[in-house]
């Protein structure tokens, strides 16, 4: 076995959707790709030979309305709706079990529309992490939905 068949780049996304009165109404997971941006993003961070960290504030979790799928070669969320939010407090956290987690809430009055695509996305550079086409529903007003993205090397 080769290397190159043991490492795996995962993003793992996560949206929990609460009621207007707190009230879960369910979760739903599904994994998404890294953006061809990203991942050369990362190289220059790792490297020291340029990018811009992805901290808390600068970073957003993007949602929007495409249902187009996702390929590497994709640079954004590519539908009419987009909302970007920032991080929640905390996030992102890493340095531990070969991860980073971001975190964002989406209040009552953000998004709402449907959910195809998803995106980590710098706000100073431009730069977005990953993509994912994964229908999720449409977020009513009064919702609120709470997306936590892992991602991890292993």
């Amino acid at each position: 076995m080769e290397i190159k068949d043991t490492l795996k780049l995962r993003g793992v996304w996560k949206i929990e959707k609460y009621d207007e009165n707190g009230n879960l109404l369910g979760v739903s997971e599904f994994e998404n790709i890294f953006l061809n941006v990203g991942i050369n993003e990362m190289w220059k961070l790792i490297t020291g030979t340029g990018g811009t960290a992805f901290t808390n504030a600068n970073t957003l979790i993007g949602v929007g309305d495409s249902t187009t799928p996702a390929v590497a070669t994709q640079t954004d969320l590519l539908g009419t709706n987009k909302t970007y939010k920032g991080l929640d407090a905390g996030f992102p956290q890493a340095g531990t079990e070969q991860q980073a987690v971001f975190k964002a809430t989406f209040g009552p009055d953000d998004a709402n529309y449907t959910w195809n695509e998803f995106v980590i996305k710098n706000s100073v550079s431009g730069v977005c992490l990953n993509r994912k086409y994964e229908y999720q529903g449409a977020k009513a007003q009064g919702q609120t939905w709470i997306i936590t993205v892992t991602l991890s090397l292993s």
